[in-house]
This record gives structure tokens, C-alpha cells and sequence, in this order.
């Protein structure tokens, strides 16, 4: 998420330490995770419960809520393969359940953002499995998230999404801009696909550079790179 320099008109909600919990659910294999519990807790509290599905999900910074919103994903699992059902809150304040069939889950997409609702609660679905198996993959995924990606400096995630046929971080590699930096903000030299704050970077700063970014690749590939990253 991407705020303007000069902050939102308007209310910011922050999801506080009531709706940060995880438990399991009655039905085997469920969990219920209230939208502001922390992505990664979830994936460890399955694997210290023996259960498979939520590696994936390991190291993603941000909140099991946030992570529904845009349908996460990494090392080919997403939100769309383990969620069952969520409540949310809409736009009137009336309180709201709504299953995965009806959350239009689709690459980096869901219902969700096209809604003004707030989602507050998170069950998700997975499968028996052996804790140190588990624990095993999801060390495997940090050691090739921390191999690939910049996670020494602060960055919003992957900027674009992947453009069919084609990665957006190739393509911007080969574009030249690698390590391409406006102000504070810089295309990644570990992985061009993200932009890192190598200090002091501001909103605007960001914004240019990801301009930038798509009207070169346009220019040169053809290919025209969608936003991953929201900007507000």
C-alpha cells in the first residue's frame, strides 16, 4: 500500500490486538484468524498444529485480512487455496459472512477490493501433516525469498503483477533500470521487480519511479505493467 506524501482525507482504521488471534476451528483441519494476526504467525501456529497448506505464506509481511484482500500468493500457493470463509463488516456497519465462491478470487484480486468492507475474521481450510515436514518447507521458502529478494531494505512487496507470458522483473532488468533510482526510492539490484527505500523516500518519489518503469517497458517490450502495489 502506497499513502500520498500528505496523508488521506478521511479515516484510517488499524486493526488492533483484539482481532489478532488464531485458533483452531471445531472442524478438523480449520483455523479461524482474525484479520489483524500476522500472515507468518498463522503459517507457524499450523505447522506447531500439524497442519499443511499455509507454507506459502511464510515470510509474507502484512495480516492474514490483508493478505484475503489481495489474494497473496508465493511459491505457487495463495490465499484462494486454503480460505473457506470470512466476516466482514460493510459499509452500513452491519457484520457479514461471505464464502470463498462469492470473494471473486483471482491473481492479486478479490471482491474485497472493489467493496468499501472491512474484513474482521478469516477461516481457513487445510490438511493433516507432519510438523517437521512442514517446518522444512517453510525454511526452504525464507531461504529462497531471502536469496531473491531484497528484504534488507523496506519496500511495499512486489510492485507489478506478472504480465502474461513474461515476469515484470525481467523485463525491467531488461530495460536497463536496474538499480534506476529517483530520490530516495530505487529499482531493487537484487530483484528489479521490487522498489526499495535506500532512504528518506517519499510517496512521490516511488510514484515517478514507477511511471518511469512502465512507460519504459512499454516503450521497448510492448508489454504494459499493471500495479500490484495499491496506491491510495
Amino acid at each position: 500500500l502506497l499513502v500520498p506524501d500528505g496523508g488521506v482525507s478521511g479515516a484510517v482504521i488499524q486493526i488492533g490486538s483484539n482481532f489478532s488471534y488464531i485458533r483452531k476451528s471445531l472442524k478438523e483441519g480449520e483455523i479461524l484468524c482474525a484479520a489483524g494476526a500476522s500472515l507468518s504467525a498463522a503459517a507457524a501456529f499450523a505447522q506447531k498444529e500439524g497442519l499443511t497448506g499455509l507454507e506459502f505464506a511464510w515470510g509474507i509481511p502484512g495480516n492474514v485480512g490483508g493478505a484475503l484482500f489481495m489474494n497473496a500468493g508465493a511459491y505457487g500457493g495463495e490465499m484462494k487455496d486454503v480460505v473457506v470463509c470470512a466476516d466482514y463488516v460493510d459499509g452500513m456497519g452491519n457484520t457479514r459472512t461471505i464464502a470463498a465462491s462469492e470473494m471473486q478470487l483471482g491473481y492479486r484480486h478479490s471482491v474485497f477490493s472493489e467493496k468499501d468492507w472491512c474484513i474482521t475474521k478469516v477461516k481457513l481450510q487445510l490438511r493433516p501433516g507432519d510438523p517437521a515436514e512442514i517446518r522444512r518447507t517453510m525454511e526452504d521458502l525464507m531461504e529462497r525469498r531471502k536469496s531473491k529478494q531484497p528484504l534488507e531494505y523496506p519496500s511495499a512487496g512486489s510492485v507489478f503483477k506478472r504480465p502474461e507470458g513474461n515476469y515484470a522483473g525481467a523485463l525491467i532488468e531488461q530495460c536497463g533500470l536496474k538499480g534506476r533510482q529517483i530520490g530516495g526510492a530505487q529499482v531493487s539490484e537484487k530483484h528489479a521487480g521490487f522498489i526499495v527505500n535506500r532512504g528518506g523516500a517519499s510517496s512521490r518519489d516511488v510514484t515517478q519511479l514507477i511511471r518511469e518503469i512502465q512507460n519504459t517497458v512499454a516503450e521497448q517490450t510492448g508489454y504494459r505493467l499493471e500495479c500490484e502495489l495499491r496506491q491510495l
